[in-house]
C-alpha cells in the first residue's frame, strides 16, 4: 500500500517539484499552508510530512509545535524544507522533534533518498514498538497467571476461606476508587499503578503456604500458641516476596505485593503485628488491606463461628476506627458499605466451598 506524504509549502514551484519526485512512489498531497494542513490531517493521518519553516499566517516551526502537542500526530516523521543554512535553525527545528533538514532548493534524488531512508527507520521502530508491547502483555499475562495460581495455592491449603482472596481483592479495589473519588491520601497514590496495586494484593496471605496444616484447617479456634504461629505469616510472607525480588530482580509488582503481605495485620493503634507500627507508620497498602481483610472475616463463616451480617461487621470496623484502622480509611469504606455488600453477595455466590 502507498504511504502518504504532504508536502506543505507556501511557493507552488516547490510543491510541483515535490510532487514530481515522488509521485510515481508515494500519495503526495500538495498543501499551501500549515493553516490548510491541519484542516486535511483531520481527514487523512500521512506517514510522513515535508514541511516548509517559512510560511505566513503559521510558520513551520509553529507547525511543528502543534503537531508535537497532539497525541494523534505526534509519531508522524517531518522533515523540514528551507532555504535558511543557519545552523541554529537547524538544530532548533529537530530540538521541536523533525526527522531531517532539506535545504531548498533540492535535488529530488537526495529528496527521494532522504524519505526512503526515513520512512524504513520509521517502519523499523513502529515494528519494535508493537513486537515490545505484544512481549510486554505477555509477560503481563505470564505474571497474572503466576499471581493467581500462586494465589490458589495458598487458598487451596486452608479449607476455611474458601473465595477470601477473590473478595478482597474486590473489596480493595473499591476502597481505592472510593479513596481517589474522595481526594484521600492523593499525594501518596498518584505514582501508583492501580492494576498491578489491585492485582499484587492478591498475595496478602501467601506466608500461609508455610503454616502447618494442623493450625490452618484446625476446626476449633486456636490457642494461645497456635495463634503466634499464624500470626507468623505476615512476616514469612513477606520473606517469601523479597526471595523473589533478589531472584528476579522485578521491582513494583512485587514491592507493592510486599506492603500487602506484611502489614495488613498491623493496627492503627500500634497493638498490631508483625512490627507494631503506629498511624501512618503503617503503609497506605497495609491500612487499607486491614479493613478488607477483616470485613471478609467478620462476613464469612468459620468453623467456630457464624458469619456477622453485613450491618454488624459494619459496626464492628468503625467501632475500630482510630484504634483498629486508619479512620479516615474507616470514613470511606462506611460511605460505600452497601457496595461490599453487593460485592460481597455477587462473589459468594460463583465461590466453590
Amino acid at each position: 500500500m502507498q504511504k502518504t506524504i504532504f508536502v506543505v509549502d507556501d511557493n507552488g514551484t516547490n510543491l510541483s517539484r515535490a510532487e514530481e519526485a515522488l509521485e510515481k512512489y508515494y500519495q503526495v498531497i500538495t498543501i499551501s499552508s500549515a493553516i490548510k494542513m491541519f484542516v486535511m490531517i483531520e481527514k487523512i493521518v500521512p506517514d510522513m510530512i515535508l514541511l516548509d519553516v517559512e510560511m505566513p499566517e503559521m510558520d513551520g516551526y509553529e507547525a511543528m509545535k502543534r503537531l508535537q502537542s497532539n497525541i494523534l500526530y505526534a509519531d508522524i516523521p517531518v522533515i523540514f524544507l528551507t532555504s535558511l543554512t543557519d545552523v541554529g535553525n537547524e538544530a532548533h527545528g529537530i530540538e521541536l522533534g523533525a526527522v531531517d533538514f532539506i535545504i531548498k532548493p533540492f535535488s529530488p534524488q537526495v529528496l527521494l533518498n532522504r524519505i526512503k531512508n526515513h520512512l524504513h527507520i520509521d517502519e523499523l521502530i513502529r515494528e519494535r514498538t508493537e513486537q515490545l508491547r505484544e512481549r510486554t502483555e505477555q509477560l503481563e499475562r505470564l505474571q497474572s497467571a503466576i499471581v493467581y495460581t500462586m494465589a490458589d495455592l495458598v487458598e487451596s491449603r486452608d479449607v476455611n476461606t474458601g473465595g477470601h482472596v477473590d473478595r478482597t481483592t474486590v473489596f480493595f479495589k473499591l476502597v481505592i476508587d472510593a479513596m481517589k473519588k474522595r481526594g484521600l491520601y492523593t499525594g501518596e497514590m498518584d505514582d501508583w499503578d492501580l492494576e498491578s496495586v489491585v492485582s499484587s494484593a492478591r498475595l496478602h496471605d501467601i506466608g500461609k503456604i508455610s503454616i502447618p496444616d494442623a493450625i490452618l484447617n484446625k476446626p476449633d479456634k486456636l490457642t494461645d500458641e497456635e495463634f503466634e504461629t499464624m500470626k507468623t505469616h505476615s512476616a514469612l510472607g513477606e520473606q517469601i516476596i523479597e526471595q523473589m525480588v533478589a531472584r528476579t530482580g522485578e521491582g513494583d509488582f512485587l514491592n507493592n505485593a510486599k506492603l500487602s503481605v506484611a502489614f495488613h495485620h498491623e493496627r492503627w493503634d500500634g497493638a498490631g503485628y508483625p512490627y507494631g507500627l503506629k498511624g501512618k507508620e503503617i503503609p497506605l497498602h497495609g491500612r487499607i488491606m486491614a479493613i478488607v481483610d477483616v470485613y471478609d472475616a467478620l462476613t464469612s463463616d468459620r468453623p467456630y463461628k457464624k458469619a456477622f451480617s453485613n450491618d454488624e461487621a459494619v459496626r464492628i470496623i468503625m467501632d475500630g476506627a482510630g484504634k483498629h484502622f486508619d479512620p479516615d480509611i474507616a470514613d470511606v469504606f462506611y460511605e460505600i458499605r452497601n457496595q461490599f455488600e453487593v460485592a460481597r453477595v455477587k462473589l459468594s455466590r460463583h465461590t466453590i466451598h
